[in-house]
């Protein structure tokens, strides 16, 4: 039986190559690249969502299909806004496991919300088109990716 030594000589290398920021290089590389804001993401689903369901009432004829896809939007948008403002609360703040801890309890209200106003869409509104809403729930969620394109431009320091 052949046993094999770790290679540490090959582990020293690769921790050496690592520097850690000072503050200064820390403060420029977040000036460089800043945050997006949940609330922009929550904004522009608000716009998009209101967008997709006026398309899918003026396409089809029907308001029940606009407003079928508008329960859809509302589905992502309301569970969205309240992670938000969990995310951004001042629990979340206190410190990394405070916020790790924000992170997922909100993302847990987030899923119940949004299964919670799926079905009571399917109670509310009658003659509910499921291919609408389910349009306007795709749709809605694809902000996050177009979020990330308009992100904020760096300020000139």
């Amino acid at each position: 039986m052949v046993t094999i030594a770790p290679d540490t000589k090959a582990e020293e290398d690769e921790v050496s190559d690592f520097t850690p920021l000072t503050a200064a290089e820390a403060r420029a590389l977040r000036e460089k690249n800043p945050s997006i804001s949940p609330w922009w993401v929550v904004a522009g689903q608000l716009a998009v969502g209101v967008l997709v369901a006026l398309i899918a009432w003026a396409v089809t004829g029907s308001q029940t299909v606009g407003l079928s896809a508008a329960c859809g939007a509302l589905a992502v948008i309301i569970p969205a806004a309240l992670f938000a403002r969990g995310v951004t609360g001042k629990f979340a703040s206190v410190n990394a496991g405070s916020a790790v801890m924000s992170f997922f309890l909100w993302e847990l209200v987030k899923i119940l919300v949004t299964v919670g106003i799926l079905l009571a869409a399917q109670r509310l509104v009658i003659g509910l088109s499921w291919p609408a809403m389910l349009v306007g729930l795709v749709v809605t969620v694809k902000v996050y990716w177009v979020a990330l394109a308009f992100k904020r431009k760096p300020r000139p320091v």
